[in-house]
């Protein structure tokens, strides 16, 4: 993860990319794309997803990745509740539910190993590789 230079790079990014496509295909037809809030719900929860790992990663930082890695795990977790509501109105099948439900638990599985790789090691970002002296700060005398 250290080098990670773009966050298409990163899988579980790859995997919400998917889920995202899914969602997408699954909600644009029948009787759940006449359910305009459940259809834009888990389509804003699906892209939100993507979304924050991307944005978590071009802060810079281990630390606001972690924050932003968590708001998109439970942005997944969204997703999975709102399933629930999809098959219990049967808007989807038990195989589409089963199926749509393991692309969102891969998700956040990779989303959670994101989370503690970057917990368990030292690495502090980008931004932090090269800091400038700051005006309160005194250079080092010898």
């Amino acid at each position: 993860m250290a080098s990670l230079k773009k966050f298409e790079d990163i899988e579980a990014w790859q995997k919400a990319r998917e889920l995202t496509r899914v969602v997408y295909a699954l909600s644009g037809s029948g009787t759940f794309a006449r359910d305009f809030g459940l259809r834009d719900q888990i389509r804003r929860a699906a892209v939100s997803v993507m979304s924050n790992i991307a944005e978590g990663l071009e802060r810079g930082g281990s630390a606001e990745f972690s924050q932003f890695l968590a708001i998109a795990k439970g942005s997944a977790g969204e997703v999975e509740a709102q399933l629930y509501v999809a098959f219990d109105q049967k808007y989807i099948s038990k195989a589409q539910f089963d199926s749509i439900r393991a692309i969102a638990a891969s998700t956040k599985k990779l989303i959670a190993g994101c989370m503690n790789y970057l917990k368990q090691s030292n690495i502090k970002g980008q931004k932090f590789k090269s800091q400038p002296q700051t005006i309160n700060q005194r250079p080092e005398t010898r």
